[in-house]
């Protein structure tokens, strides 16, 4: 069992996201995907951002008490957020997160924090496809997703997650749910 704290966006974000990478071409993401391996995109309902991982042997009730401590702390309104742009690191192909002010962009921070993250090396994003081996084009791959903007949302709750080895990857389950609001911090 893995375990890590994530938000995951809104079902409209995911939606929109999932018609956009439903209408790409599929040539084009032939050519773009022509220099890996068993490239794959993740399903929509795995996609969320990872403020913290909290490793193997996590006991998932110390982390949700923590994380229930930390929030009771939390001064920000939550922040109002967007799935933007796209880019690639090692096997991943990813979509950026951008906050509609600093204001935003500093409760998202607040957010890592309580999740137990660090904020300064923190780039939010959602894992869209991964690849067994080979080197994504670096022109090519990001491109696929090019002037791509989802709608605003606002951050809900965050999610301590367990995830599980299935047949077909990954198998994510909530164990403890904490609402982001400022009533959050009592």
């Amino acid at each position: 069992m893995r375990l890590f704290t994530a938000l995951r966006p809104s079902d409209e974000a995911v939606r929109h996201l999932s018609e956009a990478i439903a209408a790409l071409d599929p040539a084009r993401v032939t050519e773009a995907t022509a220099g890996v391996r068993k490239f794959r995109f993740t399903p929509a309902e795995r996609w969320h951002l990872t403020l913290r991982f909290h490793g193997d042997d996590a006991d998932p009730q110390r982390v949700a008490d923590r994380l229930d401590r930390r929030m009771a702390h939390i001064t920000a309104a939550p922040p109002a957020l967007r799935l933007t742009g796209s880019g690639t690191f090692r096997g991943v192909l990813w979509t950026g997160v951008e906050p509609a002010t600093e204001t935003d962009r500093l409760a998202l921070r607040e957010l890592v924090r309580a999740a137990g993250g660090d904020p300064r090396g923190f780039r939010a994003h959602l894992t869209l496809a991964r690849w067994a081996s080979g080197r994504a084009d670096r022109r090519w791959m990001p491109g696929l997703l090019t002037g791509y903007t989802g709608p605003w949302w606002t951050a809900g709750e965050l999610a301590v997650m367990r995830s599980d080895q299935g047949e077909g990857g990954p198998v994510y389950r909530v164990v403890h749910r904490v609402p982001v609001t400022r009533a959050a911090s009592g």
